[in-house]
């Protein structure tokens, strides 16, 4: 018999490390877990044999059995799905091979409770074990093989595998119970976890203690042998009626389907009749799934045909705009025999998702409308998310701009775009925004100056999705969406000065045009323009692009991503009421200071750029030109 040792990746090291040295007090979520891997094992095996009938001829009932010894200490929980072949058990057990790993071993932080909460999210439930077990034992014979191997790990660093003998197809996980874990060998105990976190499984699970009695029934005659009762109500969750679910069992499913921890933000549970005959029971979470952002942008919904599991990255019958959503769809009119390939084309996952996301959509709407306490919540989670529809989605726009919220000048909470515009000053016309890498760059953007000082309020967006869909949406309610750093602005024709006493004693305005036309000269080909600001108080200059000109932040993002991209020249504006310019456009009426000149038009320029957050051309030059003019001022 062959006998292979190897080590574990460093991820599945830190995951190991954590779960033997874990004191965390509600350990029984293991159960959950290893329930939950043994439940979609018999999913993928009852898929499989659709198109290969064969492979669950000899035993067509699934079920799953938990084996208690008390003497021996061990707890095995079996299965007869699909089962796992040697290298699927390396792959499985001994690497974490999906996206988002190095995330998660980044987010472990030493603290059992909450790395714990990580382990389901990232696919990693089976390591569980070893919170409760100082050695685990899996053996597992692939359904249509003759061949059966058993992995061993003690969870200090390595694990074992090796060639076995098993008579039947699935998986035997046998955990070697720690000297603290003996409540887990006990029927009571057992029973009361299944039935808190597994009822909902639709395979039966059953339970034998190795050495308890028969119990016997009134005649003495027949024995009841409760090891073949079901622990759970073994039934989908999702078809059975609202009115018998309790919260609880919801929430399980939740936890049990997302792999998560948390409670659901909303539960949407329904049945579709009519042309089209489907159940859905969806949920939104309260915390963001680890893999949010991933790159994939993949649903997580799972997609039945009645009962049989077909896909859980089924991306055609869930937007990947709400991706975040968990949960299960399950249609009574799609073929048993589809294919996951088939789905994109299919027609009546098209009707589906078309009705299912309009569905989300409505209750979303309605969640804002009633409760917005708690949709605020959703929002501050899944935001980010929800916006790429608005770039994506044309026939939903206007849904989804209702939904939409925004932090603005005027509020530290969110506010929808119909509150804004509530709120617009009786002459303005447009919808102010200002786009940045996070809120506090953008709410101290000195391009929001005269717009403070005129109460006028501007939108603060902050997402990287935020510039990309502001190209596909022009307005809201027929009022234009207008970039505040974009084009010129004439703030007073919108509102006066809040303070009307704070009246700017601006340069004269000869004076202003002889600074400009020396800027225009020393800055030449760097600028697109010079000009006087309406937009500054307090700051001296800033960067705008001209408005035919793609907005600056979301030419950042794509410079970022195409380094050889060219970037458009900006238009340099200075707000003459600072005594810096004034001063500089004194000495430029009277010809004063020509020769310095240079060196203040480069540093007006550079500091625009750091205020603007962009990178300068010349660190040392600028460097330079700083300690030049210091020293000159000191002297």
């Amino acid at each position: 018999m062959s006998e292979e040792r190897h080590g574990f990746e460093a991820e599945v090291s830190k995951i190991l490390h954590m779960m033997v040295h874990s004191v965390y007090s509600e350990r029984e979520v293991f159960i959950r877990e290893l329930v939950s891997n043994a439940s979609d094992a018999c999913d993928k095996l009852r898929y499989e044999a659709i198109t290969t009938p064969d492979l669950i001829a000899d035993n067509p009932d699934f079920a799953i059995h938990m084996t208690a010894d008390p003497e021996a200490k061990t707890l095995v929980i079996s299965d007869n799905g699909i089962g796992m072949d040697r290298d699927e058990m390396i792959e499985n057990l001994g690497t974490i091979a999906r996206s988002g790993t190095s995330k998660f071993a980044e987010q472990l932080s030493g603290d059992a409770k909450q790395d714990v909460s990580l382990i389901g999210q990232f696919g990693v439930g089976f390591y569980s074990a070893f919170m409760v077990a100082d050695k685990v034992d899996v053996l597992s014979k692939k359904a249509g093989s003759d061949k059966a191997h058993e992995w061993s790990s003690d969870g200090l660093g390595e694990f074992v595998i090796r060639d076995a003998e098993k008579a039947s197809r699935g998986t035997d996980i046998i955990m070697h119970l720690k000297d603290d874990a003996e409540e887990f060998l006990e029927r009571f105990r057992l029973e009361h976890i299944v039935k808190t976190y597994s009822d909902h499984v639709a395979v039966p699970i059953t339970l034998s203690i190795v050495g308890e009695e028969t119990k016997k029934g009134d005649d003495d005659e027949e024995a009841e042998d409760p090891s073949k009762t079901p622990l759970n109500t073994a039934s989908a969750l999702w078809l059975r009626a609202k009115s018998d679910i309790s919260d609880e069992q919801y929430n399980e499913f939740y936890r049990s389907v997302s792999h998560a921890f948390d409670d659901p933000s909303l539960t949407l549970h329904y049945k579709a009749e009519g042309v089209l005959e489907y159940s859905v029971l969806l949920y939104i979470p309260t915390n963001r799934p680890h893999d949010l952002f991933d790159p994939a942008r993949k649903s997580r919904v799972k997609l039945y045909v009645r009962r049989v599991f077909i896909s859980d990255e089924c991306e055609d019958i869930i937007p990947s705009y709400l991706r975040f959503m968990r949960g299960v769809i399950d249609s009574q009119d799609l073929p048993l025999n589809i294919s996951r390939e088939m789905l994109q084309n299919n027609p009546v996952v098209t009707r589906i998702r078309k009705a299912v996301t309009n569905k989300i959509l409505s209750t979303l709407e309605k969640t804002a409308e009633k409760q917005p306490e708690e949709y605020a919540k959703i929002w501050d989670a899944f935001g980010p998310v929800i916006k790429e529809g608005l770039y994506e989605d044309h026939e939903r726009r206007e849904s989804l701009l209702k939904l939409t919220r925004f932090k603005s000048t005027h509020s530290d909470d969110w506010t929808s775009l119909a509150d804004y515009v509530s709120r617009m000053k009786d002459k303005q016309n447009e919808i102010y925004y200002i786009t940045g890498p996070n809120e506090a760059a953008v709410r101290n953007s000195p391009q929001l100056e005269g717009f403070k000082d005129r109460d006028i309020e501007v939108l603060l967006l902050s997402d990287p999705v935020d510039d990309f869909w502001l190209t596909m949406v022009g307005d809201f309610d027929g009022k234009p969406l207008k970039s505040v750093t974009k084009g010129g602005v004439n703030l007073d024709d919108v509102a006066e000065k809040a303070n009307k006493d704070d009246k700017a004693d601006n340069a004269n305005e000869d004076e202003v045009s002889a600074l400009i036309a020396i800027l225009k000269d020393k800055l030449g080909e760097q600028v697109k323009d010079v000009r006087s600001s309406g937009r500054l108080s307090s700051s001296a200059v800033c960067l705008v692009a001209d408005d035919n000109d793609m907005d600056m932040h979301l030419e950042r993002l794509l410079s970022a991503q195409n380094a050889g991209s060219l970037k458009a020249k900006r238009i340099l504006e200075i707000n003459p009421s600072h005594n810096l310019i004034k001063a500089m456009a004194s000495k430029a009426k009277d010809g004063q200071g020509f020769d310095d000149f240079e060196d203040w038009s480069l540093l007006l320029l550079d500091q625009a750029k750091i205020l603007e957050g962009d990178e300068l051309d010349d660190v040392a030059a600028f460097a330079k030109r700083m300690s030049k003019v210091m020293a000159s001022g000191i002297a």
